[in-house]
Parts: C-alpha cells; sequence; structure tokens
C-alpha cells in the first residue's frame, strides 16, 4: 500500500487561557493508504506552525516541506516507517518544526501499519506483552498551599497511588512559598503516595536557585524534581543531581529529536527520561530513547498532559518493559481533550493502565464530538492556495 493523503485538523477550545494546560488546542493527523484504511496521531506543538511545516514551500534541499517526504510513499513494514521518519529528517533538516510534524504522521503511521498488520503497536515494537503501569496524577499547583492539598486530597480518594504538582506559582515566589505547595501536596496525597514535582524550566539554568527548594522536596519524600531547567542545561542538571540526593532529576519531554535525549540521558544524571511522541518524532524516535534508557539504568517515563490518543502512543514505545512502571496520566484535560476519543485509558482498581491488545493503537477520535472544536485553515503563497480551506475529518 501506499500513503495517498495526510490531513491535518486543527483543534481549538473557544478561549485559549495564559496557563501550563497543553490541552486547550490540539492537532490530530490523519494518514490514508490507497486501500482506504486511515491511522491517526496527534502532534504536541503549535497546530498552525505545525501545518506550516507540512505544505510551505521549498528553501532548498535540507529544508523541504514534510509532504515532500511522505505523500507517495510505500507503507507495508515496520522498516517502511523507519525509512520514512530517516527520510522526513534529511528531506526537512533545516526546517524546525518538522520535527514536530512528524510527530504526528509518525504514530499516524505505526497506527496504520498495526491495522493493516492486524497486530497492537507494541507487538510490531518486539514487546510480546504490554505490563501495566501505575498512573501517576498529573495536575497543576494550586494558587495556594490549600488549593494544592485540595487537588492532592481529591486525587488521593480517586484511588492514585502517584501525582505530580507542576507550574503554576512553583518557583515564582519565595523558597518558603514554595516549600509550603510541596508540604501540602504531600499531606493531601498522604504517607505512602509517590509525590512528583515539576518546575516547568523555571530556573532556566540557575542551579542554585532550584538548589535551594531541594530541602523541602527531600523532607516531603519527593520521588523527582522535574525539568528544574531547559533540556540543553545539561551541566546544570548534573551539578543539581550531584546534590539531591534522594529525589531524582527527571526532564526531557521538551526534546524534539532522539539525540537530545540520549544526550541527557548520558551527561544531565537524570533518575528518569521523560519523552512525548508528540513532539520527539513519533513513536520511532520514542522507541530509540526508551531502548537507550534501559542499557544506561535510567527509568523512562511518557509525557503525556493532553488526550488519550496521545496517552496510548506515549506507552508504546515502553510497554514491554516491567522496569519502566510510571505512566502520566492527564487528570485535569480541557472539555476538547477529554472528549478526544470514542474511549479511554481508565486506571484499574490498582490504580495500573493497561493498553488496549487491538490492531494499531486500539483507540481512536470521537470524530462526531470533535467537530465543534474545528478551526478553519487555509494557506495562501503568491496568490495560490497551499493548504486547503477545510477538509473534512474522514
Amino acid at each position: 500500500m501506499k500513503i495517498e493523503s495526510v490531513d491535518f485538523h486543527y483543534l481549538s477550545m473557544p478561549v485559549i487561557h495564559d496557563i501550563g494546560d497543553g490541552s486547550q488546542d490540539a492537532l490530530l493527523v490523519s494518514v490514508r493508504t490507497d486501500n482506504g484504511l486511515v491511522g491517526w496521531g496527534e502532534c504536541e506543538a503549535s497546530p498552525l506552525v505545525t501545518i506550516a511545516a507540512w505544505c510551505c514551500p521549498m528553501s532548498h534541499s535540507a529544508c523541504k516541506p514534510v509532504s515532500a517526504s511522505v505523500l507517495g510513499q510505500k507503507l507495508e513494514t515496520v522498516a517502511d516507517i523507519r525509512r520514512i521518519h530517516d527520510l522526513v529528517r534529511a528531506n526537512s533538516l533545516d526546517l524546525l518544526q518538522a520535527d514536530h510534524a512528524l510527530s504526528g504522521i509518525d504514530i499516524a503511521l505505526w497506527d496504520l501499519l498495526g491495522k493493516a498488520l492486524d497486530a497492537p503497536v507494541f507487538r510490531l515494537l518486539g514487546s510480546e506483552r504490554a505490563y501495566p503501569k501505575t498512573a501517576y496524577a498529573s495536575q497543576l499547583f494550586g494558587d495556594d498551599a490549600a488549593a494544592t492539598f485540595a487537588k492532592a486530597r481529591r486525587v488521593a480518594d480517586a484511588g492514585f497511588k502517584a501525582a505530580k504538582f507542576g507550574w503554576g506559582p512553583y518557583g515564582r515566589g519565595t523558597v518558603a512559598r514554595d516549600a509550603d505547595l510541596v508540604h501540602a501536596a504531600r499531606e493531601g496525597l498522604g504517607a505512602d503516595a509517590n509525590l512528583l514535582v515539576d518546575a516547568g524550566t523555571v530556573f532556566g539554568d540557575d542551579v542554585e536557585a532550584a538548589a535551594l527548594r531541594l530541602p523541602a522536596l527531600q523532607s516531603a519524600r519527593a520521588l523527582w524534581l522535574e525539568e528544574p531547567f531547559v533540556s540543553g542545561a545539561l551541566d546544570a542538571y548534573a551539578r543539581l543531581a550531584a546534590m539531591s540526593g534522594a529525589v531524582k532529576m527527571a526532564g526531557g519531554e521538551g526534546c524534539h529529536h532522539a539525540h537530545q535525549a540520549i544526550s541527557m540521558i548520558q551527561h544531565a544524571g537524570l533518575g528518569f527520561v521523560q519523552i512525548d511522541t508528540g513532539r520527539i518524532g513519533g513513536i520511532t524516535s520514542a522507541k530509540q530513547v526508551a531502548d537507550h534508557a534501559r542499557v544506561h539504568g535510567t527509568r523512562f517515563v511518557n509525557h503525556t498532559f493532553t488526550t488519550h490518543l496521545a496517552l496510548c502512543a506515549s506507552l508504546q514505545p515502553y510497554a514491554g518493559s516491567a522496569e519502566d512502571s510510571l505512566c502520566e496520566y492527564p487528570c485535569e484535560p480541557s472539555l476538547l481533550a477529554d472528549s478526544f476519543t470514542t474511549s479511554k485509558l481508565l486506571p484499574d482498581a490498582d490504580g495500573f493502565i493497561r493498553l488496549p491488545e487491538q490492531p494499531g493503537l486500539g483507540i481512536e477520535p470521537d470524530l462526531a464530538a470533535l467537530e465543534k472544536y474545528r478551526v478553519d485553515v487555509e494557506i495562501r503563497v503568491a496568490g495560490k492556495t497551499i493548504y486547503p480551506n477545510f477538509k473534512p475529518i474522514p
């Protein structure tokens, strides 16, 4: 079979708020082959910029639109996905948003091939079974300690055995205020649950400022401090890791290429590497990072704060690893994200997430529910429409 069409579907809430919630809009990708099969993926990126990467005019031989490397390509084996993946990387080397466009396309290709071969994606990746993952409730810090405590109590009462609190006011006020937030989260969760803290890169590369937060994290027995710094600040990560004791460094969600994540594994002192299939280059790149992490003794965790389609895709690369047992679970989705799919990956009575055994990803977008979130897009260059004004969801 050959790739006949790739369509991007820009979806958005009516109002976008200035908060750290990436579920307020979405870019759904559909890939169709000449035999009528359709695969689905999702990009974790600015939708309009990513659509432009798909269809923009060529600037030179290493700055071609992503479409030039995908349309018309043969898709029959896993090797074909990897070949297309490498072709996009080579032909769009200088097109920075190409990585995000590739991510959604790559996910859709794995979904489509799994449907064609009647196999779940994790089996196509070489895993005989998908191990259950402990879901950690992923949410923003409350505006203050009382609000954070209430959030922690809600997820504990819901049965979550782990929870992460991030962004919001953390790192933007005093050290004492941050300590209050962390201790409120621990008190609300109880003594036994895993507590995870996400600084949202707020410290840039300021090791001293981040280090001031370590005593509170240590006394609250936080499992990790996530993204204290930007992804490229390898030395800052390594320096903080050397003084953090039992609090591990976590990071990697900002990586949009496997080599960036591998550099973090090797040089940043990470205890956990967190990969978003919607950014890294899709399932293909995420699997490369998961394999590298396993060899180097770094724990692999998905990054997902949006939809259950993204969640399902993000679990495939490490489904076969029993040791990598945590799973980020979005528990504060927007209405758009909450209605994204016809089914959801819900934690069981023990707090575990289990992947579907159906062919492909085993999860489908809810096309009827998404229709009201569609944003009309047209891109014109020199008077010519290069991206259609309206593409019906197939």
